[in-house]
């Protein structure tokens, strides 16, 4: 086994207690590629590029567990990569269907009014005419639209993010603010 240097050490005791609450989803692994153990991933749109990743964490039993790239070749929004010990094709097959995540403190910095569709979950919705509509439970993608999806006194509303209705997004404050036409919650 070999030895690990006290900076390396660190470093691994750091991302074997990566929490999902510090992390965010990149994609998911949805089937093998070859003999050899290598993988077919599924990204999201807010994945990085992943040539720049050493270290990513696969969900298992909603544990994060550090897994090494050795090799990443990318066609579109999916990926074939070679992971650090997995050289099977049974051992690949053990993690089809496992989510990928990478460190919140590793992803690009949005400009203003700019958010990760993970950002603003939980966000109080406020409309300037009817006030607090709910708070978002999720962002849903649709091609190339984006949603949020707001509890409204147990009604689920969907806003578009690509359109003339939100007016602000104040992340210390978590609220967002809309303006919604007439009639809007009703639909």
């Amino acid at each position: 086994m070999p030895v690990l240097s006290l900076s390396e050490l660190a470093f691994f005791i750091e991302i074997s207690s990566m929490t999902l609450q510090e992390s965010f989803k990149i994609g998911y692994i949805a089937k093998t590629h070859g003999l050899k153990g290598e993988v077919t991933i599924q990204l999201t749109p807010e994945c990085p590029d992943l040539e720049e990743i050493t270290t990513l964490f696969i969900e298992k039993n909603q544990n994060l567990i550090p897994y090494f790239l050795e090799a990443v070749s990318m066609k579109g929004d999916k990926a074939f990569i070679k992971l650090e010990d997995v050289n099977t094709i049974e051992q690949a097959g053990d993690l089809k269907g496992c989510s990928l995540y990478l460190p919140k403190a590793e992803r690009e910095k949005l400009g203003r009014g700019e958010f990760y569709n993970d950002e603003v979950i939980h966000f109080e919705v406020i409309d300037s005419e009817a006030g607090a509509i709910g708070l978002v439970t999720e962002v849903f993608e649709s091609g190339p639209n984006r949603f949020l999806m707001i509890d409204h006194h147990g009604k689920e509303v969907m806003i578009p993010l690509n359109g003339p209705f939100i007016k602000s997004v104040n992340k210390s404050k978590k609220k967002i603010s809309v303006e919604l036409p007439e009639g809007f919650l009703e639909i």
